[in-house]
């Protein structure tokens, strides 16, 4: 206790010095946050913009030949039907899940509400490939019995049922879907980030009400084991090559075929937005290090100027081992509470603007480019030790030095 109280006595006595000695530590440890929770925060925020789909979603739409192809012209529509869906089961090993996608506007009513929302025809695994969420209380998506039975029954988006149903319950109620009925199954309480909502129904009942010639626009699938850029890319040409057989086009017609790969675009976005995140580490460590060398500067100025003092200790008894032990526990006390100033400002700063970002959103659960900014307390723990230890250092080398040297030399020193 009488060596802390000395040296507490020696910090208020040097009040500038120990201020600008802490400023540097907190400084450096603030920055180090900051940057790599902005990081984090980045990476954070597109990972959950790609939370509507699962990752490994292909989704592909047929268009128009726009060069003719062993001898069919060109301005042919190219769309989808069942033998489509079955070649790509045997061609491409990749694919998990797979659905047919029938889309078209339809006029929803229930008793006096009426809107204007997508009316989806599609198999079960929808669900899986596009992430549908069902509450406790929202019923169920479309299942094989409503495929195998053509039923009508829909499922509709939460948004839809705030528009039509206005709070009340909607499961189990009958909608009106352009002249058709329909018994309401389920509730997607997923928020939906754009349009109005969508409306889903079995896949053979669409194609039997709406899809007498059994074609259709869309295919999407989950697919498995492309790991890489290049995997997906591969795939990618193998699935264009296999409708181009499938259907009769061109493969390298731009305009037969669009394909959108989530994984592929997933490990793109990821790729820049890690490469961002070792940036901002990099410049957090640089700022890290300037912190190291003003704490060495401020350690060395302050042991230069109590060379007199350890003369003096060391002519009235005192050991040097005592001498050495003063200078390092002042350094850990500076570099240890200023660090923790410095963490407590930093993480507070990061929280701040993620709540600030969150409310300022019109919906808190739409697209965000900055969502939860968090940072391992192991990296603050080993930044706020290397300042401390870069302190010990800095002051044990010169104290060491002076602790050697003879009082009377020592007490000379101006």
């Amino acid at each position: 206790m009488d060596v802390i109280q000395e040296i507490l006595a020696g910090l208020k006595h040097n009040m500038l010095r120990t201020i600008l000695t802490g400023l540097s530590v907190a400084w450096g440890i603030f920055i180090l946050i900051v940057l790599l929770g902005a990081g984090n925060g980045l990476q954070n925020g597109v990972s959950s913009n790609f939370r509507d789909r699962a990752t490994n979603t292909v989704q592909m739409w047929s268009g128009r030949s726009s060069v003719p192809y062993k001898g069919l012209k060109s301005g042919r529509s190219l769309d989808f039907s069942e033998k489509e869906i079955a070649a790509t089961q045997d061609n491409l090993n990749e694919i998990g899940s797979e659905t047919g996608i029938i889309e078209k506007q339809s006029v929803i009513t229930w008793k006096n509400e009426y809107g204007t929302f997508s009316l989806i025809g599609a198999n079960p695994s929808y669900s899986s490939i596009f992430n549908l969420k069902f509450d406790a209380d929202g019923g169920r998506f479309l299942n094989d019995l409503d495929l195998q039975e053509k039923k009508k029954v829909i499922v509709l988006d939460q948004k839809i049922v705030d528009e039509l149903f206005k709070g009340e319950p909607a499961l189990g109620k009958y909608v009106k879907a352009g002249d058709i009925m329909f018994r309401v199954v389920g509730i997607n309480s997923k928020k939906a980030r754009w349009g109005d909502g969508n409306a889903y129904i079995p896949f053979t009942t669409a194609q039997l009400i709406y899809n007498p010639d059994r074609k259709f626009g869309s295919i999407a699938m989950t697919v498995h084991g492309l790991e890489t850029k290049e995997a997906n890319e591969e795939f990618n040409d193998r699935l264009k090559q296999t409708m181009s057989k499938s259907l009769t086009f061109d493969p390298n017609d731009t305009q037969a075929l669009w394909v959108w790969n989530s994984q592929e675009d997933y490990i793109q976005t990821m790729k820049i937005f890690s490469a961002i995140k070792y940036f901002v580490a990099f410049i957090g460590i640089l700022t890290l290090i300037a912190g190291v060398v003003g704490v060495s500067n401020i350690m060395l100025v302050s042991v230069k100027e109590r060379t007199r003092e350890i003369g003096i200790r060391k002519a009235i008894g005192a050991k040097p081992s005592s001498i050495l032990r003063t200078i390092i526990i002042e350094a850990i006390i500076i570099t240890g509470i200023f660090g923790y100033i410095g963490m407590i400002f930093g993480v507070g700063l990061t929280e701040v603007v993620n709540f600030m970002l969150e409310k300022s959103a019109a919906d808190p659960t739409g697209m965000s480019v900055f969502k939860n900014p968090t940072v391992p307390l192991s990296y603050v723990f080993i930044s706020t030790l290397i300042l401390i230890v870069a302190g010990v250092l800095a002051g044990y080398v010169p104290a060491r030095r002076a602790v050697r040297v003879k009082p009377i030399e020592a007490m000379r020193e101006e």
